[in-house]
């Protein structure tokens, strides 16, 4: 029982400060997508095509989260958009409070898109609310087509589902339309997209959307 009342407790604080800095983000007019998958699923791969393909049709900032080391964002930073990097220190997952801090680093009055990606996992981010407008899941489908199933909390509170590395279909036994199918059983309302950023497949129309989302945003 006092597991659960702690559990509560930090959660309860996490949501105000999502609260937070959500208010604070749509006020500045800038649309917030916080990107999870499992490790090694191409979350940074992915969002290193999306900035080139968006091409300073908005403004990017990014905010990477990972257990240690800067790696992602120094990759992220030559693409020449504004990156702060959270290092968990053995932390599976990041925090609203984390993200905060984050973004007193970041000139937010020159962001269209705030991309926070989180650390490689998919059960911990799950029950974290940052401030984002949404959840982005990247599944690749090396992964195979069960992870939907394995991990329902994830697929139910994202929005988007990106699945990743569709040019190693014929290489390994997975089945998009099964993955898509899973998916939706968990939640019917995804919006799914399909990408390779190895041949550059559904990547225009994964950023194009992104872009949409943004000036609609920037508009309101």
């Amino acid at each position: 029982m006092s597991v659960v009342t702690i559990e509560r407790k930090v959660l309860e604080k996490n949501d105000q400060l999502a609260a937070e800095n959500r208010d604070a983000l749509t006020r500045l007019g800038i649309f917030t997508i916080n990107m999870v998958s499992s490790p090694g699923a191409g979350k940074t791969t992915l969002l290193e095509r999306t900035i080139a393909a968006l091409n300073g049709r908005v403004r990017v900032s990014v905010v990477e989260g990972d257990v240690q080391t800067d790696l992602d964002a120094q990759r992220v930073a030559r693409y020449g958009v504004p990156v702060v990097q959270i290092v968990t220190n053995g932390g599976c997952h990041l925090e609203a409070r984390l993200v905060r801090d984050a973004l007193e680093q970041i000139d937010l009055t020159a962001t269209d898109l705030l991309v926070i990606e989180n650390v490689g996992n998919l059960v911990c981010p799950a029950n974290f609310d940052l401030g984002e407008d949404l959840k982005v899941v990247v599944l690749s489908v090396t992964e195979g087509d069960d992870k939907p199933l394995k991990y329902p909390a994830m697929f139910q509170r994202a929005s988007v589902l990106v699945i990743n590395k569709v040019d190693l279909v014929p290489y390994v036994d997975s089945d998009v339309s099964v993955i898509r199918r899973n998916a939706r059983l968990a939640n019917p309302d995804l919006q799914i997209f399909e990408t390779s950023c190895r041949t550059g497949e559904g990547i225009a129309e994964w950023a194009g959307w992104l872009a949409v989302q943004a000036e609609r945003r920037r508009a309101s």
